[in-house]
Formats: structure tokens, C-alpha cells, sequence
């Protein structure tokens, strides 16, 4: 069900607040009128975004949180209902990643961005349920990535998180129906390459500079997002119709789409310049406040990409048919 109050009357509580996607989504709910609740690590990040929402005329309450600590993510639920009086959503939005092959990822890190990531989104989730049970029914979305769906290398701990975070929403899901919990709704965005620090914060292991994937999209197609399914819940909501496309050629002939997406991935996540290595912010906070990544040329590379995502659907759809005429023939 959607929220049961209107913007104006709601609590949001919004991890991972302090930059990119958890910051175009507090600005895009402060300006509906709602009253976010902002989780992150770094305090002076979080007073600046709150400032921010309350001059675009919505009400804001900054709560230094860790989401790795379950006991700091229920103090976080705690002070967003004595504040507000209520908490109606709830967005598991805080991330990180660890970028590399494999085996050169340390075990260290690895297990940081499962901590981060997943069980992050395990503790807001249980500490949302009460709360919004309590507050007669609401909304929980998980911000995951396209990368829930299909997979991505070097990106191995993050692939395993989103992957996890999926199932963990849809299974959470199935509870909620089966035991009469049905005014709560569980939601998973699946955005696309996005216009964030992301890729400068995470740590790399690459010896390479770290950039998204073009097309780029700017993080407010996420936010965007994440407002109409708080209106109008959904299962999934793709932001970015490259996500979209992705997806269903991952379905339509995942042998082929794995390829071709590990061809692409290693061909255009990684720019001209070299970088020493290093941890990014998987274990420290980062109070830059920052949107946007600063990836707006690859923004403009939107239609000749997604021109070529259309062919190499359009080659997925024709290698898939003649696959299926061929076993038929072999059939009769």
C-alpha cells in the first residue's frame, strides 16, 4: 500500500543521506514537504544536507548512524518516531564497494561491503517493520542497483549484495502477504549507471581510475523514482531505461548478455589515468555532501549507448530465436 499520510504529514527515514543518491532523494522529499530523517556516518555531511532540505521547505533531522550496527540502526528508528511521531518509510539506500578482481580483493574489505550493503539493509528493515506496522501501514524500498539483476566484473562484493538484497526483499515480501502484513509494502529500485561519487569513493584495486559505465544518468532519475513507488508501491522500479534493457536481455539469453555485459564493463569502467590504490570510503566517511560525481560528459554519450544497447538487444532477440528454431528442428 502507499504511504497513508500525504508527503507533507510524512516521516522518511533515508540511509546513506550524506551524498549521491540518498541526497537527491532527501532534496526531492524535503521539496514535497516531508520530513526526512538523514542517516550516514559523517555528522558535518548530514548538517549540511538537513540544511539544505529545510530551506526547500521540508523538515529534517540529522542522526550520525553506522548501519553496520544494529543497535545504532534501532536508535536510529527510535529517534525518527520521537521526533516526527511516526516513521511511514523507510529507504535503505546506504552502500559501498570494493572494485578488483576477485582474488585481489581483501577478505577485509570484502566483508565490509557485505556489512555495509546487506546486512545494512537487514537491520533497517527490521527495525522499520514495527514502526511502520505501527504507524498503520507504509512503504520499505531497498535501493539495490541493475547490478541486482545481472552482474558486473569487478564488482563481486557489491554484485553478491545486490543479488542478496533482492532475494531478501522479495522474500520479506512474501511474509508480510502471508501473515496479514499487507499495508506494508516492500519495494527494490534498480537504477543504472548513476552521476554520483560512487565510483571515486569506492576502493579500488585496479591501479586504474575508476568511472561509471556509460550512459550516466544524474541521481535525481533515482530519487524520482524512489518517490513514485513510495506513492504507488511496486515489486521493482528500474531508474534509467538502460537498466531496463539490461535486464531483459539478462533474461531473454543470459549466456550471451554475461558476455557481452563483461566485454562492455571491462571495456568502459575504467578511465585513461592512473590511481594508486586504495580504500576509499569503505571504512572512513566522507563529508564532501556531494550529488553528483562530476561524470557529466558521460552523460552525454546517453543516445549513441543507448542506440547501442538497442542493437545488441535487437542481436540477443535474433541469436535466441535462431536457437529455438534449431532445437526444433533437432525435435521433429
Amino acid at each position: 500500500m502507499p504511504l497513508t499520510r500525504s508527503f507533507d504529514d510524512a516521516s522518511v527515514v533515508l540511509t546513506g543521506a550524506s551524498s549521491g543518491i540518498g541526497t537527491a532523494t532527501a532534496y526531492a522529499l524535503a521539496r514535497r514537504g516531508a520530513a526526512v530523517v538523514l542517516a550516514a556516518r559523517s555528522e558535518e555531511a548530514l548538517e549540511r544536507v538537513a540544511s539544505r532540505c529545510r530551506a526547500l521547505g521540508g523538515r529534517a533531522l540529522a542522526v550520525p548512524t553506522d548501519v553496520t550496527d544494529p543497535v545504532a540502526v534501532e536508535r536510529l528508528a527510535a529517534r525518527a518516531a520521537e521526533e516526527f511521531g511516526h516513521i511511514d518509510a523507510w529507504v535503505n539506500n546506504a552502500a559501498v564497494s570494493a572494485v578488483g578482481l576477485f582474488d585481489e580483493i581483501p577478505v577485509r574489505e570484502f566483508r565490509r561491503v557485505l556489512e555495509v550493503n546487506l546486512l545494512g539493509a537487514v537491520y533497517g528493515m527490521k527495525a522499520a517493520l514495527p514502526y511502520l506496522d505501527a504507524a498503520g501501514g507504509g512503504v520499505l524500498v531497498n535501493n539495490a542497483s541493475v547490478l541486482a539483476e545481472v552482474a558486473m566484473p569487478y564488482q563481486s562484493a557489491y554484485n553478491a549484495t545486490k543479488h542478496g538484497i533482492r532475494g531478501l526483499a522479495d522474500t520479506v515480501r512474501q511474509e508480510l502477504r502471508v501473515t496479514g502484513r499487507g499495508n506494508i509494502s516492500v519495494c527494490t529500485v534498480l537504477p543504472a549507471s548513476i552521476d554520483t561519487p560512487f565510483f571515486r569513493h569506492a576502493a579500488n584495486h585496479t591501479g586504474r581510475e575508476l568511472v561509471p559505465p556509460p550512459p550516466v544518468y544524474p541521481p535525481e532519475v533515482v530519487a524520482e523514482t524512489i518517490v513514485r513507488v513510495l506513492r504507488r508501491p511496486r515489486r521493482e522500479a528500474y531508474a534509467g531505461g538502460a537498466a531496463r534493457l539490461i535486464g531483459a536481455q539478462w533474461r531473454l539469453a543470459p549466456a550471451l548478455a554475461e558476455r557481452v555485459l563483461g566485454w562492455y564493463a571491462h571495456r568502459t569502467q575504467f578511465g585513461p589515468a592512473g590511481r594508486l590504490d586504495g580504500t576509499g570510503n569503505v571504512f572512513t566517511a566522507d563529508a564532501a555532501a556531494e550529488r553528483d560525481g562530476g561524470w557529466h560528459g558521460r552523460r552525454r554519450q546517453l543516445v549513441r549507448m543507448t542506440a547501442a544497447f538497442g542493437l545488441a538487444a535487437a542481436g540477443t532477440a535474433v541469436g535466441t530465436m535462431a536457437a529455438m528454431n534449431r532445437r526444433a528442428r533437432t525435435d521433429r
